[in-house]
């Protein structure tokens, strides 16, 4: 880590603190030349591959833009997007795997969708999963009704 003030190209760890949702690190380092102090964080890195093969970093607000238009019209507020981004990152960083497939990812978000509005996850799942007719929204429907005990 170089020294943002004088550029000396070591440090030394003074404290470090995980963040409120332990997904950062905040690290107080010295410089070893100039004496000044600076802090840096640190995540892990999580990527994603989509399906045209490109390869691009883990976001959460990726996943609140593309859940928000299933959740059109719905009572859903942008913190219960947030909440939903964040399980579905604690959910694909619990996989172990620092590399994921898009279908992966949108795996992840089905299960938090359909505890947070059923309709929305209908609309997610409906593109997502690619229905083609009534028939895939009556069973999709039918296994909504059976885990309601309907």
């Amino acid at each position: 880590m170089h020294c943002p003030f004088c550029r000396h190209p070591d440090s030394r760890v003074v404290d470090s603190r995980t963040s409120e949702d332990g997904l950062v690190i905040r690290r107080r380092r010295q410089c070893p030349e100039c004496g000044q102090r600076f802090s840096t964080l640190e995540t892990s890195s999580l990527m994603v591959v989509k399906r045209s093969g490109v390869t691009e970093a883990f976001s959460r607000e990726k996943i609140v833009n593309g859940v928000r238009k299933a959740c059109q019209g719905r009572p859903v507020s942008d913190d219960d997007l947030a909440l939903l981004a964040q399980r579905v990152e604690e959910t694909l960083r619990a996989s172990g795997s620092a590399e994921l497939d898009s279908h992966d990812v949108g795996l992840a978000i089905l299960g938090p969708l359909k505890d947070l509005d059923e309709v929305a996850f209908l609309r997610f799942a409906s593109v997502y999963q690619g229905f083609d007719s009534l028939d895939d929204f009556e069973a999709a429907i039918n296994l909504l009704r059976i885990e309601h005990g309907q």
